[in-house]
């Protein structure tokens, strides 16, 4: 009886341990994070061209953008782990909400 309930404790357990445990990371996350970084100074210096372009140029470019932002969002979530996951992550969902408000202000909604 007692071997029961010490099985059927650590049974209980087992889901907390797993999710305590690290995630597995893709193999390619080193070479994503990589391209991830050059693209990333890539885009700022695209973003840097577009600054006194016309509206329509810059609408375009902030559109690219934030389907860039997306992606780029998508390989921290998959290949960081703890505090650096998180502080990047929340980096990009802020400039990808900066980004829709100033879509949505300037070049309106589509």
């Amino acid at each position: 009886m007692i071997a029961r309930a010490a099985v059927a404790v650590l049974l209980a357990l087992a889901p907390a341990v797993a999710s305590a445990q690290p995630r597995p990371v893709p193999a390619t996350c080193s070479r994503d994070l990589f391209q991830n970084e050059a693209a990333m100074r890539q885009r700022q210096y695209k973003m840097q061209q577009v600054a006194t372009a016309d509206q329509a140029t810059q609408c375009a470019a902030w559109r690219d953008h934030v389907t860039f932002m997306q992606k780029a969002r998508s390989v921290f979530a998959t290949c960081q782990t703890g505090r650096q996951r998180e502080e990047n992550v929340a980096q990009m969902d802020q400039s990808l909400a900066d980004y829709r408000v100033l879509l949505a202000n300037r070049c309106g909604r589509r």
